[in-house]
């Protein structure tokens, strides 16, 4: 019996002890449950307004010569002299004479042509002579039958006349090509490549340099459809002078930004293939000289931006330049306080705002803040930048720095502060002479 008690007395216990526990949890009240408010998040918005605005197209080429070629030496001979003027990057007129080639056979060759062309006219003069005695002599006759050409010998003064002529051509080509050993270029131009030096034996059809004008240089700008449209240019456009728009070209050189003045004068009549738009050209006069910009020229080879103002006038809906999300994408906050994501169709950006021409309305609240994860229809609370709370911030925030600096004595009764502190302080009170 003890020992059934020993062993049914700590189950009994445990028992007791589980039904307990139970019944002090099913008794307990069930827990409150707590919703958690989605937190709105605060954003400084701006209002749409509309603008009426001509709309300007911007673009960028590259600056390319109107008239570049290689210079071709059209005799063959020893180069015997060049110019300082036929350098890379050094320039020239059209009376500089770039190289010159060895001249003598050429000379030689035009001493054989005049003696040729003497001989000719001997010869001329000789076949006129017999022409006419034998005109003489047929007229003496009576009763003679009609002469022909050949018994008159005026065959043979056709032949004379024809090597004479012969002979003559020959003398031309032969000054031609003396003319031809001084090498010149018929406009203002400066030199890119040069590939020869004195001394060196050069044949006909070799390149020597290569030159170009600087009279007129070239900018190829990119269009689209609605680029062309804007400025009212149609392919296959053409400048009469009047109607040439004008383009403001600008780049950075150096640490100064300049700018040069341009005109659009032809477009291409066809669409590029491979990137399906459309060329513009656009000129820019003397860009060496008159053309430059406080001494920095319009140089060849440059990559500038174009500013192409447009002709027609446009409402447009404006925002401010941090508006404007991704590419097309703006952030809007309704009427019940929901944020609102719409895209929108961008006509131009600046530094500062943003042209559009649908997506958002007057009146409409763009979100200018910036948001780490934005999702539709999330809540958010409006807020609008003052202009007088700018003011009060900035006068807040107004300060001279000597303002914050301390003055010696100030920093003397600082350290007359902190030493009294430090004995009036309860671990220093056992420490200090005369205190109980």
């Amino acid at each position: 019996m003890k020992k059934i008690l020993k062993i049914s007395l700590p189950l009994l216990v445990l028992l007791i002890s589980v039904v307990v526990v139970k019944t002090l949890v099913a008794a307990k009240p069930p827990p409150e449950k707590k919703l958690d408010e989605q937190r709105q998040v605060s954003l400084f918005v701006d209002e749409v307004y509309s603008e009426v605005v001509t709309i300007s197209v911007k673009t960028q080429g590259e600056v390319t010569p109107k008239v570049e070629i290689d210079l071709i030496s059209q005799v063959s001979g020893r180069v015997v002299a060049v110019s300082d003027a036929f350098a890379e990057g050094a320039e020239f007129n059209p009376r500089t004479v770039l190289i010159k080639i060895d001249d003598t056979d050429y000379k030689l060759a035009v001493i054989r042509a005049e003696a040729q062309v003497a001989e000719a006219q001997v010869n001329v003069e000789r076949e006129l002579a017999n022409a006419k005695i034998k005109t003489a002599e047929w007229a003496r006759k009576r009763n003679a039958a009609k002469p022909t050409p050949f018994a008159l010998n005026e065959p043979q003064v056709l032949g004379a006349k024809a090597r004479l002529r012969s002979a003559q051509a020959d003398l031309k080509a032969a000054n031609l090509n003396v003319s031809r050993t001084a090498i010149k270029v018929p406009f203002q131009g400066r030199v890119r490549a040069k590939n020869i030096g004195i001394g060196q034996y050069v044949t006909a059809g070799m390149s020597l340099g290569r030159v170009f004008s600087t009279d007129t240089v070239e900018i190829r700008l990119p269009l689209t459809d609605s680029q062309l449209a804007e400025l009212n240019l149609p392919m296959g456009f053409m400048a009469n002078g009047d109607n040439a728009p004008v383009v403001q070209f600008s780049a950075r050189v150096g640490s100064h930004e300049r700018a040069w003045q341009g005109q659009i004068v032809r477009t291409n009549a066809a669409v590029d293939q491979q990137t399906r738009i459309v060329y513009a050209t656009a000129e820019v006069k003397d860009p060496y000289g008159a053309g430059a910009n406080a001494g920095s020229p319009l140089a060849v080879g440059m990559f500038v931006s174009a500013e192409i103002e447009g002709v027609h006038s446009r409402d447009v809906l404006v925002i401010p330049r941090l508006g404007l999300r991704k590419a097309d994408k703006v952030y809007l906050i309704n009427a019940d306080n929901k944020l609102e994501i719409r895209t929108v169709n961008v006509i131009s950006t600046s530094v500062d705002r943003v042209l559009l021409a649908s997506g958002v309305e007057v009146g409409d609240q763009v979100v200018t803040s910036t948001i780490p994860s934005a999702i539709d229809g999330m809540a958010v609370i409006a807020m609008t930048r003052e202009p007088r709370e700018i003011g009060v911030e900035a006068e807040v925030e107004e300060y001279q720095p000597e303002d914050l600096l301390l003055t010696e004595p100030e920093v003397e009764d600082l350290s007359e502060l902190n030493t009294q502190e430090q004995l009036d302080s309860p671990e220093n009170t056992d420490t200090v002479p005369g205190r109980n």
